[in-house]
């Protein structure tokens, strides 16, 4: 199949894009080594980790990258077709959500066989490859750091005369911001923030806030007034106006170009963020980043550094040894880093992170400015998710949220719900 790049940039969910580069960008369908890699991301991301694959077949003569780029849940979707049939791509995206689910269904390599000989990550320091690291064993590589973040568009606060956000602004400030925002706007289809409800992320990190967790111990690490304290702060502030509505949030499907925030439809948008590169592409208006509000002044930030993105290698690959190599030059490649930047995350490298450090543009520093401010700031990292914890998120958690906020459950119903579905989902 030859397909030329602009395929692999359409982002489209369903779509698969491949192309084989050999030297001179001409494909190259005879080699030693025919590796696939697969991700999900925006039409930046693509072309970033397209042009990583051509620079690494230049150097490494017989090696050939086919890309498979696509968003969205198709991509999960993809992944299950490709477990059930066997044919796991040799190189494929996850992160610190599914790492654990998909290492337990067997789909990853482990990798401890390649380290240090082939994936020289002494540099990370012991505590970083324990971000992906499952039941003893190494299931990926982090592409880079990041944590949770607010973001927000910073004329919109401007033109409203109202204060900036900052680190220490609760989440009762949060709420009273949001409704100010949507009234002084005085645009149709524009609120003050998204119907934050249905992010597990988030949750997390106002669950860490009050001394909980998301999962604790293979379970469920809440109950049901947790869950109800969460869900009745959503849906008064929608109905104050203060969320985007359930027509606009369902659309959101975890991706930059699905974002009511990137859409244009909110001054406010929770996300990672490595993700405010991809924010700022699409968005006319400066964009700011700061910590996701907390509970109290002072209180716990809930928040943790955590591998932005994870580079696995299949368990049916027939190439661990060229998918580990491939691997150790994206993560450890000043070239490499240079084109890269900080769209995954902040280099685990730290001579890749020198590296690059002159050559990034306002946005990128502001996402390693954000990184650093976190350093006093962020807790212990989770264990890794349990198994189901992904089905957990995408069929449970997001689809509840989605019925309240369409009025079609209350906080306590969606409460209760959440916890008894969630324990039978969750499997430790």
């Amino acid at each position: 199949m030859q397909i030329n790049r602009r395929s692999f940039l359409m982002g489209t969910a369903g779509v698969t894009a491949g192309l084989a580069f050999g030297a001179g960008g001409v494909p190259a369908f005879a080699a030693d080594a025919q590796l696939r890699a697969m991700w999900w991301g925006s039409n930046d991301r693509a072309k970033r980790t397209l042009d990583v694959a051509k620079l690494y077949q230049d150097k490494t003569p017989g090696v050939t990258i086919v890309g498979e780029s696509m968003s969205g849940d198709g991509y999960w979707t993809k992944l299950a077709t490709q477990m059930a049939g066997r044919a796991i791509a040799d190189v494929f995206q996850l992160e610190p959500g599914t790492i654990s689910d998909y290492s337990k269904r067997g789909a990853c390599l482990a990798l401890d066989e390649f380290v240090p000989s082939t994936l020289k990550v002494d540099a990370f320091g012991k505590d970083m490859l324990k971000l992906t690291t499952v039941d003893g064993k190494l299931y990926g590589v982090g592409l880079g750091l990041n944590s949770f973040a607010l973001f927000f568009d910073q004329v919109a606060f401007e033109k409203a005369g109202l204060p900036l956000p900052t680190t220490d602004l609760t989440w009762d400030e949060y709420a009273k911001l949001a409704v100010e925002l949507t009234k002084a706007s005085g645009k149709d289809n524009y609120w003050g923030g998204p119907y934050g409800a249905r992010y597990t992320y988030v949750f997390d990190a106002w669950l860490r806030q009050r001394g909980k967790s998301l999962y604790a111990d293979g379970k469920l690490g809440f109950g049901v007034d947790d869950a109800k304290e969460w869900y009745s702060f959503w849906e008064d502030l929608r109905k104050k106006g203060g969320t985007v509505g359930a027509d606009v949030q369902t659309l959101d499907q975890n991706t930059i170009d699905t974002n009511a925030l990137a859409l244009g439809k909110s001054a406010m948008g929770m996300a990672y963020s490595n993700q405010l590169v991809g924010y700022q592409l699409i968005s006319k208006n400066k964009l700011a980043i700061t910590t996701l509000p907390r509970e109290k002044k002072g209180g716990p930030s809930g928040h943790y550094y955590r591998p932005a993105l994870i580079w696995s290698v299949g368990a049916t690959t027939k190439n661990g040894e060229a998918a580990a190599k491939f691997i150790d030059f994206f993560v450890n490649s000043p070239d490499a880093g240079k084109i890269l930047g900080v769209e995954r995350g902040v280099p685990m490298s730290p001579a890749v992170r020198e590296a690059i450090l002159p050559g990034l543009n306002p946005t990128e520093q502001a996402t390693v400015q954000y990184v650093n401010l976190l350093k006093d700031q962020v807790g212990d990292y989770p264990a890794p998710a349990p198994l189901g914890s992904t089905e957990f998120d995408q069929r449970l958690f997001r689809p509840i949220a989605d019925e309240l906020a369409f009025e079609r459950t209350t906080p306590s119903e969606a409460a209760q719900r959440l916890v008894d579905e969630g324990k039978a989902t969750i499997r430790s």
